[in-house]
């Protein structure tokens, strides 16, 4: 029963049309032109049938040729004009869609759980939102209106040579099944070389991108030469692959081009003896040869397709397992708590298959500050980002004023929240644009007011171009703590009600750390602060710390009564205040 009721996936071509949306219209013209384009295409050959039979005929008229000749012209005319018109159509809708397909896509990526986006390397996302989107446009622009148009002229002049006679459209036929058969030969086993080309290509990809990443990295270790030999030995691979591929395919292929078109090999013979026996007249015999001859063109144009036609349902499928990936279930609109209180209860989170949150419950009441604090990879950032709303719990509940999260909208409950991570990304574009991105619409006055309440107005003015300075990709152009600084301002000019700092200055020296400190002090009073730091002098002051230890809470307190605790935070004190003093 169950299996009864599961859903069929859509083929590649039905899924792919379904995309097109608004531009459907335009596709189905692209076929009547490609249609039109073939159809004049093959015109002529019905001419040339008038103009053989007037040679049998004896017609000496230099008219009736040159009138025919100029027929022939006029039909080749229109057969560019009608290819030119229907392969701008169909770029011109094909490109448009796969601008909205990306754009699905990486909104898809913002509504999907953040452990599902990190879980795919970005070398492989990168693949799939640019190679593998781009690969669709062959199938859109190309197969939908030419494999259409090319593959329906041949069956018609083949209905047409059986009309004329059953015995010439077997003839016309023949070929049909030897090619077939090399087809098949060449596409047994074409799935497993054409995976090992994906597989190969996306390691490539991931080894590309890692190289360039971590050039800094390979360099200051001397890795270089050890680094570039895994990324030549993947270039030779992803190389080797298609060799392998194409090698295995060469023989079938070319038999398969060769012998499907070779009509002739079996209308002449055949249609010769039917007009020796005198039941197949010599027009209808010379008509079916000059027709055989116009299947040929179609028939190799549609034999061209089939390396796009045999790999478009690992294209589509790579696109697809994004489009449709599980998303966070969110409402698009309801209720928004105006209060600002956050409550976990029982929480637990899965992460690879792994339980790394253990019934987490903890409160962090409106306009308190809360800082998580324990060993590296014990959870803190994890609950960080549940509380962002980056994840959703696995069991248990996250609520802002005594509603779930998930009940709340994502973009209003974004709005809430001024999130900075460990890992600061700026894009690139100016300082002042990325310090923007934390409120669109903010003046030049108000962001400077951010950069300044955040302690990095004074490194921004000694840069280039000041505030205009583009900062490189991904922030390339500044140090870390720099970084780190426009991030803080960007979360400043927010003005969410929520702040959350997760290990936010861990790259700030001690001088600045006081600034962004007091800054983060000025700014977040009257609102929620929830922060993790690897400092512990940071947030001596919290209202509460929670001690976070192997995905669980092992205590919780004021900075003094922890310390009274004699427990990890204790040991953890100690270690901090040691390493302080022989800074």
């Amino acid at each position: 029963m169950e299996g009864s009721t599961k859903q069929k996936s859509p083929s590649p071509i039905a899924w792919v049309l379904s995309q097109a949306g608004p531009h459907r219209g335009q596709y189905v013209l692209s076929v009547a032109l490609a249609i039109a384009g073939v159809a004049f295409s093959v015109a002529p050959y019905f001419v040339v049938i008038g103009i053989v039979r007037g040679l049998m005929e004896g017609q000496k008229d230099p008219a009736y040729y040159l009138s025919r000749s100029a027929v022939i012209a006029l039909l080749w005319l229109a057969r560019v004009l009608c290819h030119a018109f229907s392969t701008a159509t169909s770029h011109r809708a094909t490109f448009a869609v796969l601008g909205e397909i990306r754009k699905r896509c990486t909104d898809k990526l913002s509504r999907m759980p953040l452990g599902a986006v990190l879980e795919q390397s970005s070398g492989a996302l990168k693949n799939t939102l640019i190679e593998r989107i781009d690969s669709i446009e062959t199938t859109l622009a190309h197969i939908v209106p030419e494999f259409t148009a090319n593959l329906l002229i041949p069956v018609v002049i083949t209905v047409y040579i059986f009309t004329i006679d059953w015995r010439m459209g077997l003839a016309s036929l023949a070929t049909v099944p030897l090619g077939m058969a090399f087809y098949i030969w060449m596409m047994a086993g074409s799935m497993k070389f054409y995976q090992k080309t994906i597989d190969n290509t996306k390691a490539l990809n991931d080894t590309a991108v890692e190289y360039i990443s971590g050039i800094q990295v390979i360099k200051v270790f001397g890795k270089t030469k050890s680094s570039y030999e895994r990324f030549v030995r993947d270039a030779h691979a992803a190389a080797d692959a298609f060799i392998g591929w194409m090698r295995a395919s060469i023989i079938p292929f070319t038999f398969a081009m060769v012998v499907m078109p070779a009509t002739m090999v079996s209308v002449l013979p055949v249609g010769g003896l039917l007009v020796k026996g005198g039941t197949l007249s010599s027009r209808d015999f010379i008509t079916v040869i000059i027709l055989s001859v116009g299947l040929i063109t179609p028939l190799i144009t549609l034999m061209s397709y089939s390396d796009d036609v045999r790999t478009m349902g690992t294209i589509f499928g790579e696109v697809r397992s994004i489009l449709e990936a599980p998303e966070m279930q969110r409402p698009v609109s309801g209720p928004v708590p105006a209060e600002n209180s956050l409550v976990l209860k029982d929480v637990c989170f899965t992460y690879k298959d792994k339980e790394v949150l253990h019934d987490i419950s903890l409160t962090v009441p409106e306009g308190s500050f809360i800082a998580l604090v324990g060993p590296s990879g014990s959870g803190k950032s994890t609950i960080a980002r549940l509380i962002a709303s980056l994840w959703d719990a696995g069991s248990g509940s996250v609520t802002l004023g005594g509603t779930d999260i998930r009940e709340i909208p994502q973009e209003a409950y974004a709005d809430k929240i001024a999130y900075v991570s460990q890992d600061n990304y700026l894009f690139n574009m100016t300082v002042r644009e990325n310090i923007r991105l934390g409120r669109a619409g903010a003046t030049d006055a108000e962001v400077e007011e951010a950069a300044r309440q955040s302690g990095c107005h004074n490194f921004i003015m000694g840069l280039e171009n000041g505030y205009d300075t583009l900062v490189g990709s991904s922030g390339g152009h500044l140090s870390g703590g720099e970084r780190q600084r426009i991030s803080i301002a960007r979360a400043m000019l927010k003005a969410a009600p929520i702040v959350i700092l997760d290990e936010a200055t861990a790259y700030t020296d001690p001088e600045n750390e006081a600034v962004i400190q007091r800054s983060v002090s000025r700014l977040t009073r009257g609102k929620t602060l929830i922060v993790i730091a690897h400092r512990l002098s940071t947030i001596t002051d919290a209202d509460c710390i929670y001690v976070i230890n192997d995905g669980r809470i092992e205590d919780s307190g004021t900075h003094e009564a922890l310390l009274s605790h004699h427990g990890l935070y204790e040991k953890m004190w100690n270690a901090h205040m040691e390493v302080k003093d022989h800074a």
